[in-house]
Parts: C-alpha cells; sequence; structure tokens
C-alpha cells in the first residue's frame, strides 16, 4: 500500500536518506522545509510542503498517512533553539500530526532521551527530547521512537541492534537510522516502542 509520509528534517543527512529511502519503496514523500531551506539535494520526486518547526501553522500534517520527525536543531545552534525546534517544534507537529488523523508518528529521538533529569555535556538536548517522546506517548497517536548512539557517516552495515541490549558507547551509521526509521513508517514493526538503537 503506498503511502503519504511527511518527513521533518527531509533536507539533513539522515533525512535525505531516509526520504531516498522511501521513495525507493514507492511511497510519496514530502518534506517539510523552511522558506530558506536548500533542497537541491533531496530527490527529484520530493513533493515540498513550506512550514517552520518554529512556527508550524495549522494543516501543514494534513494528507499525511505517516509523520515522521528527523530534525533537530543542530550541534552549533545555542539551548534556547534546542528548546525551539527538538522539544517545541516536535511537540506541535505532533499535535498537528493527531488533527489531521495520521496513522502513525515515528520519532528520531537519541540514546539518554528516556532519562527525566540527564547529566553531562548533553543534558539540555536530551530533557528536550525526553519532553518531545513523553508528549507523543501521551497523545494517543500509533508512534515509534528509536534513539540512536553517536551517529556516523559510514557506510550503511545493514545489521542494527535495538533495544536492551544496545551498548550506549557504540556507534550508529546515518543510513542504518535510515532504515530503521523507515521501517518503523512503513510498516509498524515498532509501534508503541521507544528503542535504542545501533549498528552491529
Amino acid at each position: 500500500m503506498t503511502m503519504n509520509i511527511l518527513i521533518a528534517g527531509a533536507t539533513g543527512k539522515t533525512g535525505l536518506l531516509l526520504t531516498q529511502d522511501l521513495l525507493d519503496h514507492g511511497h510519496t514523500v514530502t518534506a517539510l522545509v523552511r522558506e530558506s531551506s536548500d533542497t537541491s539535494d533531496l530527490p527529484e520526486r520530493t513533493a515540498l510542503r513550506q512550514g517552520d518547526l518554529n512556527d508550524l501553522q495549522e494543516g501543514v500534517c494534513d494528507g499525511a498517512d505517516v509523520v515522521i520527525f528527523a530534525a533537530g536543531s543542530g550541534g552549533k545552534t545555542g539551548p534556547d533553539m534546542t528548546d525551539k525546534v527538538d522539544r517545541d517544534g516536535a511537540k506541535r507537529l505532533i499535535d498537528l500530526a493527531k488533527q489531521a488523523g495520521a496513522s502513525r508518528f515515528v520519532m528520531l529521538s537519541s540514546v539518554g532521551a528516556d532519562q527525566e533529569n540527564p547529566s553531562g555535556d548533553l543534558a539540555h538536548y536530551l530533557k528536550a527530547k525526553h519532553e518531545a517522546d513523553e508528549h507523543l506517548k501521551a497523545s494517543g497517536l500509533t508512534f515509534a521512537i528509536i534513539r540512536p548512539v553517536a551517529l556516523t557517516d559510514d557506510d550503511p552495515s545493514g545489521d542494527v541492534i535495538l533495544g536492551e541490549k544496545v551498548d550506549v558507547s557504540a556507534k550508529a551509521a546515518r543510513a542504518d537510522v535510515a532504515a530503521v526509521l523507515a521501517d518503523a513508517a512503513m510498516t509498524g514493526t515498532f509501534d508503541g516502542q521507544a528503542l535504542n538503537m545501533q549498528s552491529a
């Protein structure tokens, strides 16, 4: 069955791989992009819909069977942008996906986001991700939350470890992460779960 899949973060490194993966499986993919976004690397068959995670308007999820949040404020931005994108933008997208009647929401999260009060250098980011994940769990939407370890641009291993056996100090190839997100979106294999993930 062909699905309409909306991706926030489609122009990012993982998002581009995810977009291609879903298109290769015959689905219709719409990238949610800002007016200023560089969309030149997106596959030709990608549809575009304008929307800014800092200020999402009503209707951005209309027509989407599945919504995927694969966006991020980036490592060079400060706490304010982390809150605006990774927490508030994600929560707003969840609410709009539910309003639009989406059948599934897939969240690209992070290892460590299961903690309510994380510590360390990434504490602020992980707390923002935690709050977004908890909002999704409470939303009533069918959901899957994927929490990869440190991301690399390595070639895909084609083999992943999910859940409690994940080594939190391991690495995850972005291509493997994209494949897991695509699987979550297309098949519902991970519905109702929040899973750590690494490349094997």
